[in-house]
C-alpha cells in the first residue's frame, strides 16, 4: 500500500508540470494584460512599457515560463500584481470557504444520493436558476437564512454552517441525482446476485440483505461517483460564490481573470489541479474498505 501511495504521488509531479504549463501557455495567449489595467485606459504606450518592465511582463515567453518554473520547484507560486501579497498567502485566505463549502455540499449530495437509490433499486418496479430561488424562498421570504455573505469559523461554528446551507444545498442537489441514479443502477446489480438469493433463503431480514451485504458491494461505484461530483462542485462554488456574495476561491479566480492577475490564476488553477488529483488518489484507496479484494502493491 504505501509503494503503491509513494507512485501515485510521484506520479503527480509531470501532472502538474503539464497542468502548469498549460494553464500558463492559456493565460498569456488571452488579449489583454495587467500593466494596460494598472496604466488605466489614457496611458500612452510608453507607460505600458514601463509597468511591463517592473512586472517582468517584457522578457520573451520563454523566460518567462521557465522562471515560473523556477518558482514551482522552490514552492513558490509567485506575487499577485494586484494583491502585493503572495499568491499562496491569498490562496490559504480563501481555502476556509470554498472547502467548507464543497464538503458541505458533497455531505448533502451523498446523504440525498445515496439512500434515493437503494430506495429507488428496492422499488424499482414502482412509483417512487436554483440559487436565486433558494435566496427569495428561504431569505427573503422567510428569514431563516442570510441573504450573501459568509461567516468565518472564528466567529462560531453555527453561523458558518447557517451562512453555506442555502449555497451548499444549490451546489449539492444537483449532484445528489447522479449519485442517486449510480447508487440505484448498482444496487441493481448486486441485488440480482446468486448471493443475495442465498442471503434470502437462509432467512436474512431483507434490511439485513439490503444494508449490509448488498450496499457494501454496490458501493464501489458509487464511491467513484461521489469522487468525481466532489471534483464538480469544487469547479461550480465559482458561480455559486458569485451569487451568495462568499469571498472564496471562485471570488478570487474571478477578479483575477478579470484584471489579468496571471499568478493569482496559474496558483489557482495548479491548487485546484492538485485537488482533483488527491481526490482520485483517495477515491481509489477506499476502495480497499469496501472490496477486501482490491489489493495495492
Amino acid at each position: 500500500m504505501k509503494t503503491y501511495v509513494a507512485r501515485r504521488l510521484l506520479a503527480l509531479i509531470p501532472v502538474i508540470l503539464v497542468v502548469a504549463t498549460v494553464a500558463f501557455v492559456l493565460i498569456h495567449l488571452a488579449p489583454g494584460d495587467p500593466a494596460s489595467i494598472i496604466a488605466g485606459p489614457d496611458a500612452s504606450p510608453d507607460d505600458v512599457a514601463r509597468i511591463q518592465r517592473q512586472l517582468g511582463l517584457d522578457a520573451p515567453f520563454h523566460v518567462q515560463l521557465f522562471r515560473w518554473y523556477g518558482r514551482l520547484a522552490r514552492g513558490d507560486l509567485g506575487q499577485s500584481i494586484f494583491l502585493r501579497r503572495p499568491v499562496l498567502e491569498a490562496i490559504v485566505d480563501r481555502a476556509e470557504p470554498t472547502i467548507l463549502l464543497t464538503l458541505y455540499a458533497t455531505l448533502i449530495a451523498v446523504t440525498l444520493g445515496v439512500p434515493a437509490g437503494v430506495v429507488a433499486a428496492r422499488h424499482h418496479d414502482g412509483t417512487a436558476d436554483l440559487g436565486l430561488l433558494l435566496i427569495l424562498v428561504f431569505s427573503v421570504r422567510l428569514g431563516w437564512f442570510p441573504v450573501a455573505g459568509y461567516v468565518p469559523l472564528e466567529s462560531g461554528w453555527l453561523g458558518t454552517l447557517r451562512s453555506l446551507t442555502l449555497p451548499a444545498f444549490a451546489l449539492g442537489v444537483v449532484q445528489s441525482a447522479l449519485i442517486a441514479r449510480i447508487a440505484r443502477s448498482a444496487m441493481l446489480d448486486v441485488l440480482r446476485e446468486p448471493f443475495i438469493t442465498a442471503g434470502r433463503a437462509r432467512g436474512l431480514s431483507e434490511r439485513a440483505v439490503v444494508y449490509k451485504h448488498a450496499l457494501k458491494n454496490a458501493m464501489i461505484p458509487t464511491i467513484t461517483v461521489i469522487g468525481i461530483s466532489l471534483a464538480i462542485l469544487i469547479s461550480g462554488s465559482v458561480i455559486v460564490e458569485q451569487v451568495f456574495n462568499i469571498p472564496g476561491l471562485g471570488r478570487l479566480i474571478i477578479s483575477a481573470v478579470l484584471r489579468r492577475d496571471y499568478p493569482v490564476i496559474q496558483g489557482v488553477v495548479l491548487c485546484i489541479a492538485g485537488i482533483y488529483m488527491l481526490v482520485n488518489l483517495a477515491v481509489d484507496l477506499s476502495y480497499v474498505v469496501f472490496d477486501p479484494r482490491v489489493r495495492y502493491q
